[in-house]
């Protein structure tokens, strides 16, 4: 919007009007000497005798907003407050004052990013964490539907985090009529579950084929009265049908990814076709690598070699491009996808954009008008605090991979994929256990290094193993389970059951005294125990009186003779790459 359609007379851009506080750190509204200005969209309270305006067709009624009494900060006329102070930030000096010494400011990438509530939740979180200043306003734009009791309940800040980010096919939106399939009901076209770890560290992006053939559940669908409606499941099937068949939510999505991965994920946001044109335009476009001339007459992208800017309708012809590329199937358009979200991530982080006021006000009317949202993530604030978390990752801690597939066996026309069920369970392992596809994860060298000893060094024979098992946490009957597995085929004769743990444990663990060590060591090696599960301690005296181990086999156990070692890098073959480096589509 421009100056004029702001009230003001003077050509005065609006974004211009944000300045940086560098005592905050923070950038804030400048209002000059004028005496009267007229409103930007911002949050504020109303006056007793406004009222909101009615809502405007989101697939939930903001309802909240009419009941608490706010209203849309879109009023012409409205007289602006000064921009508030943080709490303990010192007061501004006047104009034509020489102020205090600033203090020392935070560094520019932390600075920007907590302004904008972090940029990295790729295409979408990017823009609706950006520009909080004005939150009522873009709370309008943002659509949600039910999660229908399929997510964790909404991300938290202390744990891994799981969001399903889905790319529909539906051609609603100017300009999108004329692509494929103009009656589609909206299926699950682009899939990425985002995996962010704990500590923030790393992330992995996975993205799951539309053709790979999968179970559909059963799901329970809020209707739109309220009723809840079960859709029945289906068996063998397109991974797209989990939306939009059937009239199957993103809830249904979310069940189908659960069961594929034994990742339940914490939230979904959906976009259209519209999301990548106006998000592109918004930030000026972003740069592409592309290793051949391609020409591609379905999705109309023409370029030559070499590097491109891309935005608007080429910047979605170039994420729908298949047959110019690799083998021209689904595969090989999800590598050209995954690369160009790496560029959106690379343009969104630099300086370009954190900088430029006017951008990321575009930034943030895009990003929120594409987001479909579940239920427990439907307004800016939420928004903006998932941003801050996933503002923490730095993008060369980002993995993008692909779902390992291999073609369906069962066609002689190539069309579907099915797991490759050698390095597909691996792969889904990793993520559920956090486990890093970066080799430059930081970790705390010493202490993994003195992990890793524990595994190292002379090995006891089975027989002179001394242990009681403790079931503190896994399923009724496990330790007996154990007991007979180790007795009666690794040769341990010398272990008993000793019954329940005091107290339930995550994480089966093994504690030995220093001078059992070795019979540790041959316990781990027939458990498949990591480093990280011995816990050098004290011994304990067993029925016969003599000193031993304690094995407490926690929730994670599976079962006697299952490994309890997760993955500790992707199997030899998975295709990935880091968001930081360039990939020039072929």
């Amino acid at each position: 919007m421009d100056a004029q359609g702001r009230g003001r007379a003077d050509d005065i851009d609006p974004a211009d009007q944000w300045v940086l506080n560098p005592n905050t750190g923070e950038y804030e509204l400048r209002l000059g000497s004028s005496a009267s200005q007229s409103g930007v969209p911002a949050p504020r309270r109303p006056r007793s005798s406004e009222t909101a305006p009615p809502a405007r067709g989101r697939t939930e009624a903001r309802g909240r907003n009419e009941a608490s009494g706010r209203s849309r900060p879109e009023t012409p006329g409205r007289a602006v407050p000064p921009p508030r102070r943080r709490r303990g930030a010192p007061e501004e000096p006047l104009p034509g004052r020489r102020g205090r010494r600033p203090a020392k400011k935070a560094s520019k990438g932390k600075k920007v990013l907590l302004w904008t509530g972090g940029t990295m939740a790729f295409v979408l979180v990017a823009g609706a964490g950006a520009a909080y200043f004005y939150v009522e306003h873009l709370n309008d734009n943002i659509a949600s539907v039910s999660d229908d009791g399929a997510s964790t309940g909404g991300f938290s800040k202390d744990k891994a985090i799981n969001i399903l980010l889905i790319g529909t096919d539906k051609r609603t939106g100017k300009g999108n009529g004329s692509y494929g399939d103009a009656g589609s009901v909206g299926h699950a076209d682009t899939t990425i579950l985002l995996h962010v770890s704990k500590d923030r560290s790393n992330a992995t992006a996975l993205s799951i084929p539309r053709d790979l053939i999968v179970d559909v559940p059963d799901c329970p669908t809020t209707q739109e009265d309220g009723t809840q409606k079960i859709i029945p499941g289906t068996r063998q099937v397109r991974f797209n049908t989990s939306l939009g068949q059937d009239g199957r939510t993103p809830s249904c999505t979310m069940r189908t990814v659960t069961e594929l991965t034994g990742v339940k994920p914490d939230n979904f946001m959906v976009a259209d076709f519209n999301a990548v044109k106006t998000l592109t335009s918004a930030v000026g476009g972003v740069e592409v690598c592309v290793g051949k001339d391609l020409d591609d007459p379905d999705s109309h992208l023409k370029l030559s070699k070499g590097m491109h800017t891309i935005e608007g309708e080429q910047a979605l012809a170039f994420v729908r491009t298949r047959h110019a590329v690799g083998f021209g199937g689904d595969l090989s358009r999800i590598g050209l996808q995954q690369q160009f979200l790496s560029a959106l991530m690379r343009k969104l982080k630099s300086n370009d954009t954190l900088t430029s006021p006017s951008k990321m006000l575009d930034l943030a009317e895009a990003g929120t008008k594409a987001l479909t949202v579940d239920s427990q993530l439907d307004s800016i604030g939420k928004l903006k605090d998932l941003g801050l978390e996933l503002g923490k990752l730095n993008t060369e801690n980002l993995t993008f991979t692909t779902t390992p597939v291999i073609d369906n066996p069962t066609e002689k026309v190539k069309a579907t994929v099915v797991l490759n069920e050698s390095t597909a369970p691996q792969v889904f392992d990793m993520i559920r256990n956090d486990v890093s596809f970066t080799a430059v994860k930081e970790r705390k060298k010493k202490e993994a290094a003195a992990v890793a000893a524990r595994l190292k060094g002379t090995k006891a024979p089975a027989s002179e193993v001394r242990v009681r098992i403790l079931n503190g946490g896994a399923i009724a009957g496990s330790a007996q389970e154990t007991l007979s597995w180790l007795q009666n085929e690794e040769g341990v004769t010398k272990s008993e059951n000793a019954g329940n743990a005091p107290a339930p444990l995550a994480k089966t663990t093994l504690e030995y005294a220093p001078d059992q060590a070795d019979q540790a060591r041959r316990l781990a090696d027939l458990m498949g125990l990591s480093g990280s599960a011995m816990k050098p301690g004290e011994s304990v005296t067993n029925d016969q009186g003599l000193p031993a181990m304690t094995l407490t086999l926690g929730k994670d156990f599976e079962g006697a003779g299952v490994s309890l070692t997760a993955p500790a890098k992707a199997p030899e073959g998975v295709q990935k790459s880091t968001a930081d480096k360039v990939e020039c589509a072929k």
